[in-house]
């Protein structure tokens, strides 16, 4: 079975980016790959301090900042056959704490010069953002663009999106593209042939049409009356679905 990590780049757990993650992480298990969920903002990650640039075989796995939770996310992707990374958009990019991680995967990268090929090498990619504003596609390309460079293989409809202030789960297109990510980055780490890859204008139906988008969505509601507490500490909210 292969593994695939869910990368929750919000700091809203409850947000539009969670939402889209988790259709296409039920896509991914109907697929029939274990997946792990792991949400960035529960974790410290310093950000990279350019020491490639100094001496480039100083920067291998793990990294050298060994005081804060990024080695053990990078390690994780070691572990993991595929990667699924949903994020917002801030200023038409990704969140500052994916853009941290991302620098700090330099480490992983740069083992081609270290022990002969990137750690992310032959890993699968997808990626999802979600935003209110443009910068949807910008973000994506920035993402598939390093991703690529990294050594991660990108399938066929490997991204999803959504723009707009409204509830994601009740647009039928950003939700079919999400499952069809989680779905086709499995099977393309079960090792499919891209040529076999096809995007599956049924899928959310098989996952269970309506009911399915409504057992994420009340998940998504649960989590965020839990969430809404402790975010209150710091920023006065509203109750979900209160004025």
């Amino acid at each position: 079975m292969v593994k695939v990590l869910a990368v929750n780049a919000s700091p809203r757990k409850y947000g539009s980016s969670y939402k889209l993650l988790r259709v296409a992480v039920e896509a991914a298990r109907y697929a029939g790959a274990e997946v792990s969920v792991v949400n960035l903002y529960d974790y410290t990650i310093k950000p990279c301090i350019g020491c490639v640039s100094d001496e480039q075989l100083s920067c291998r796995f793990p990294c050298v900042i060994d005081d804060d939770d990024g080695n053990a996310l990078l390690k994780a992707m070691v572990e993991s056959d595929a990667l699924i990374v949903a994020t917002p958009i801030y200023w038409y990019g990704p969140s500052g704490q994916l853009k941290n991680l991302i620098d700090r995967m330099t480490s992983l990268e740069n083992m081609i010069f270290v022990s002969g090929r990137s750690l992310l090498e032959g890993k699968v990619g997808g990626f999802i953002a979600s935003g209110a504003d443009s910068g949807n596609i910008a973000a994506i390309s920035y993402l598939m663009v390093v991703a690529n460079s990294m050594g991660i293989l990108i399938p066929p409809w490997g991204l999803a999106y959504y723009l707009g202030q409204g509830d994601p789960l009740e647009s039928s297109e950003a939700v079919l593209d999400s499952a069809n990510v989680g779905y086709l980055v499995a099977k393309a780490a079960q090792g499919l042939h891209p040529r076999e890859l096809r995007y599956d204008p049924h899928l959310v139906e098989k996952l269970g049409g309506r009911r399915f988008i409504e057992r994420v969505a009340e998940e998504v509601k649960e989590l965020a009356a839990r969430e809404f507490k402790l975010r209150n500490r710091v920023i006065k909210l509203r109750e979900p679905g209160g004025r």
